[in-house]
């Protein structure tokens, strides 16, 4: 017997697989239902919300860091204006170098805009778009919103004090100048770094540096001291580029005075250090300075002046040729050159005391006594030399490639004083009767010695002392006998 299985399943109804109509009813009231109630209640406590904060800032703004929240704009205000009132005190130091401008926070009238930054806070979660406002107002609580005041100052004021400060800093850069003929340099001036102040970076630097201060919770005793940048200018013709002999460096100066001396003596220093200056001791070359002076002689263009001359003071041509030669010497070792030939003088000469101790002198008088010394370096050596009339004063400067040498002078010892002879006294048929000229000073009679070394990184390349066998030396009278 065959039996149909599907007759055997009993079939479901579509009415058996939903549920009652009754209960789907109750379930969409209480969503409606529930949907409505929170909806109501949301409504009402942002209702609340915005009642609250209807006058006074949101949750989770901030001004420099400080919450406002709940703050109105007056209490905002306020608070920014007591934080402006140390502000007037404030000490602005800006320096460089020796120069000093001070500027207070008065002249500034430095101050916190109080009404700008309550109009900041109150911008948020109130632009009148719903969904911008809604989404600062849950940036606000979740995570803060910072703003940043605004401080006011007059710039006029710093731009003032820059530009006075700026007289004071800039120097022009200057360009090298050399001129050689015929185998001398006619005019030599080495070139010179500028310097500029950066007027735009130093107001940013200000700016920033006071806007940093003010952002600091104690303004008791505000102080501002700031370094001013100040920039090198190169010059358009460097003196390492305007010369093919390697003359761009000062190596050494010597300088001496002559304050009392004679007309003539004066004449004669001026033309015997001009004769001299512009000079080119070669590589390897040694210099004489008699040889490059030439004739010293009335010829010559010098002039009479004092002179000692077999222990007599008399008027000779070329007195104050030894004012060259002291200081040339003085000159070459500054520059830590080696001396070849040097003789001191035979007494104490005063005008070489002026600015210097005794027994760094060097006398000459052809063809007997000379002064000499080596360049060993490598490049050209220029001399020049400076006289000023009026104050008294010669300098010489040597030019060249420096090598690193480094330079050790000793103060001069003095020893075996002996004192000066009684006064002198000669006469003089040029000078009017009855009238009394003193020439010479008296001076003590004394050995003198002095170390003199040159080094080379670290090692030494010679050294040498000197000696000075200074006679006492009487004053000296000139007694006049002209009728």
């Amino acid at each position: 017997m065959i039996i149909d299985a599907t007759s055997m399943v009993k079939k479901k109804t579509p009415q058996q697989n939903n549920p009652p109509p009754s209960i789907s009813r109750l379930v969409f009231l209480s969503v409606v239902i529930g949907g409505i109630l929170i909806t109501i209640l949301s409504t009402s406590l942002l209702a609340r919300f915005e009642k609250t904060y209807s006058n006074v800032s949101y949750p989770g703004v901030r001004l420099d860091g400080v919450s406002v929240s709940g703050k109105t704009k007056n209490e905002i205000e306020t608070y920014y204006a007591q934080k402006s009132e140390p502000l007037s005190s404030l000490t602005l130091t800006i320096t460089y170098e020796d120069k000093i401008a001070s500027i207070s926070g008065e002249d500034l009238a430095l101050s916190f805009d109080g009404k700008l930054a309550a109009e900041q806070a109150f911008r948020i979660g109130r632009s009148g778009n719903i969904l911008s406002d809604t989404y600062q107002k849950w940036r606000a609580f979740s995570s803060g919103i910072n703003l940043t005041s605004i401080l006011t100052m007059k710039t006029d004021v710093i731009d003032d004090t820059l530009a006075n400060l700026s007289i004071a800093i800039n120097i022009e850069p200057q360009d090298a100048l050399f001129q050689f003929k015929e185998g001398k340099v006619l005019s030599f001036r080495p070139s010179k770094d500028g310097r500029k102040l950066d007027n735009e970076e130093a107001k940013k630097h200000i700016q920033k540096s006071i806007l940093s201060f003010t952002r600091q919770e104690n303004l008791q005793s505000p102080q501002i001291t700031l370094d001013l940048p100040v920039r090198i200018v190169e010059p358009n013709i460097t003196t390492e580029n305007s010369n093919n002999y390697g003359i761009k460096e000062l190596l050494g100066t010597g300088s001496s005075k002559f304050r009392g001396s004679i007309p003539g003596r004066k004449h004669n220093i001026d033309l015997a250090s001009k004769k001299l200056s512009g000079h080119l001791i070669p590589p390897g070359g040694e210099f004489s300075f008699n040889t490059t002076l030439g004739d010293v002689s009335a010829s010559t263009g010098f002039q009479p002046a004092y002179i000692i001359k077999e222990g007599r003071t008399v008027l000779g041509d070329g007195g104050g040729v030894c004012q060259v030669s002291t200081t040339l010497f003085r000159a070459a070792i500054q520059a830590g050159l080696p001396i070849t030939e040097r003789h001191a003088h035979s007494y104490r000469v005063g005008y070489y005391e002026q600015d210097s101790p005794p027994g760094i002198d060097a006398t000459v008088f052809a063809p007997s006594y000379d002064l000499k010394f080596k360049n060993d370096t490598s490049h050209y050596i220029l001399i020049q030399s400076r006289v000023d009339l009026v104050n008294e004063t010669l300098e010489f400067d040597l030019f060249g490639t420096k090598d690193g040498r480094e330079i050790e002078i000793t103060k001069p010892v003095i020893y075996s004083q002996t004192p000066p002879p009684p006064d002198l006294y000669q006469d003089d048929p040029t000078i009017p009767k009855d009238v009394i000229k003193q020439v010479d000073w008296k001076a003590w009679g004394a050995k003198v010695s002095f170390d003199y070394k040159v080094k080379k990184n670290g090692s030494l390349i010679f050294e040498k002392s000197f000696f000075s066998n200074f006679q006492p030396w009487q004053s000296v009278f000139l007694r006049g006998t002209k009728e």
